[in-house]
């Protein structure tokens, strides 16, 4: 006759409790990364560093934003002014942009930024460790698209859209985002405008050049 030891304090996991652990688990795993939503790099996952001032614009607002582009921007010149995790510059870089540069004054985001780059080999990126008003002051290039997304706390955005006209080419776009809706002033016209959650994201042209 075959004895079985009797088995002590078996622990019986629901699958309610095991969906929860895996749950738990994928947070964990993409905390401080973001997926690319479209292009050559689509789904490729970037990392960046922690920090209240870094928020990746959501997927579902690039996804939008780029629609409105025409989601292929080759071609195109394009400035991730305030670059943070470098997500809005690597969509463009993705969906074919001739030329992005990225500038962020931060040494550990740009840092992470490099180590994006040379995995993804984008060698199209431009990254320049800069503070965001010295590189306007000291750049004439005209681009055609430019992402402006500062730190909402720093209340930057109607600063720097004072001074962008001469560096948006003929018929450029610039995307801005806040968590409340701004009005970016009787230079700017509004082309495209969207909400999600609490962020407020608009695409404008100049009134002046175009």
């Amino acid at each position: 006759m075959w004895w079985e030891p009797p088995i002590l304090n078996r622990k019986v996991v629901s699958p309610k409790a095991s969906w929860l652990n895996v749950f738990l688990f994928s947070l964990c795993t993409m905390r401080n990364k973001v997926r690319i939503t479209g292009g050559e790099w689509r789904s490729r996952l970037i990392t960046f560093p922690s920090g209240a001032d870094l928020r990746p614009t959501p997927d579902r607002v690039r996804q939008t934003v780029f629609n409105w582009l025409g989601q292929d921007v080759s071609g195109k010149r394009c400035l991730d002014l305030f670059a943070g995790s470098g997500v809005m510059g690597l969509e463009a870089a993705s969906r074919g942009a001739e030329k992005v540069v990225m500038v962020e004054s931060s040494p550990p985001v740009v840092r992470a930024l490099q180590a994006s780059l040379q995995k993804l080999e984008a060698w199209q990126v431009e990254l320049i460790a800069m503070d965001a008003s010295r590189f306007l002051d000291s750049n004439r290039t005209r681009f055609d698209a430019i992402f402006l997304d500062p730190p909402y706390r720093l209340g930057l955005l109607p600063g720097f859209l004072r001074i962008l006209h001469p560096h948006l080419a003929y018929e450029g776009l610039v995307y801005i985002e806040n968590d409340h809706l701004l009005e970016p002033g009787a230079d700017w016209r509004v082309w495209r405008k969207g909400q999600a959650g609490r962020v407020q994201y608009q695409l404008l042209k100049s009134g002046i050049n175009g």
